[in-house]
């Protein structure tokens, strides 16, 4: 959705009037480092609820060498396996994984992060779809996907990336933390987990956390709030009128906001005859450049 993106960002990010940059819900962080690569923000604030993804984040960010080291280990292991052994590395790591959560100190950094954001990157690359995925107890519940040579490690990405977080303040919190942060100048830009369309395409847990329509509405409240204080805000979301014309859901919550509708192809589906273009919704508080 990136290029797609570039027409509704606020002109002011050309311009140089935006200095801050704040995104609550960072998950793969595209527009983040879209943006970061070609405007100089003075600052940026980078969250998450989950505990997994912001360790993770802040490892590449501190320890970026340390954490293609013991990449480097997992991908010779792994490539020096047959496609069996292979599954049983995938599922001997995620236990691994999953039985040290309750140990892991999430509010502490320390070297035992290292591991684990390793861990976690190797089984993102070798789950199934790259889902990232948790189960209500917190465990990673993803299972093991078919790959001839997946991307464990990516040293030249994981080092960029490290360099330009490096500025960033990264926070495992809730979405509504934006606002005792928020900068004059701002430009904040929110990525919720997206309302389902359909009963079947619910997943709006990729943390221990629902994401159900309360929440939406909460983060409708902070939107205006935002707007209310001169941020320069921008959302996305799925667009409910895919499967239901008469379902005016997010057109009441941003009645007051600009709202696009826009095609998107979603990736995440096991039938890939399905990922076909369906709408999504851009809504912000200002008129897009």
């Amino acid at each position: 959705m990136l290029e797609t993106f570039t027409h509704y960002y606020p002109h002011e990010l050309q311009d140089g009037k935006i200095k801050n940059y704040f995104e609550p819900f960072i998950g793969g962080g595209a527009v983040f480092f879209d943006l970061a690569q070609k405007h100089k923000f003075e600052s940026a604030f980078l969250y998450d609820i989950n505990e997994e993804l912001i360790l993770t984040y802040r490892v590449v960010q501190k320890d970026v060498f340390k954490l293609v080291e013991i990449l480097d280990g997992y991908k010779k292991n792994y490539e020096s396996r047959s496609e069996e052994k292979q599954k049983e590395l995938f599922y001997e790591t995620r236990t691994a994984f999953n039985q040290q959560r309750l140990k892991t100190n999430y509010q502490k950094y320390s070297e035992n992060w290292i591991l684990r954001a390793a861990q976690i990157i190797f089984l993102n690359k070798t789950c199934f779809n790259g889902l990232f995925r948790f189960n209500l107890k917190g465990e990673f519940n993803t299972p093991v996907g078919r790959y001839k040579n997946p991307a464990i490690l990516d040293e030249k990405n994981l080092k960029s990336v490290s360099e330009i977080l490096l500025s960033a303040e990264i926070k495992k919190a809730d979405f509504k933390e934006v606002e005792k942060d928020l900068k004059a100048n701002a430009f904040v830009y929110f990525d919720p987990p997206y309302r389902p369309i359909s009963k079947t395409s619910s997943f709006t847990s990729y943390s221990k956390t629902d994401f159900s329509d309360v929440q939406q509405n909460e983060l409708a409240n902070l939107f205006n709030r935002l707007h209310e204080k001169g941020a320069y805000v921008m959302l996305s979301n799925s667009d409910p009128k895919n499967s239901n014309p008469d379902d005016n859901f997010f057109d009441d919550l941003y009645s007051n906001h600009q709202i696009v509708r826009v095609p998107a192809k979603r990736s995440i589906n096991s039938n890939a005859a399905k990922r076909n273009s369906i709408n999504e919704i851009i809504v912000t508080n200002y008129i897009p450049k």
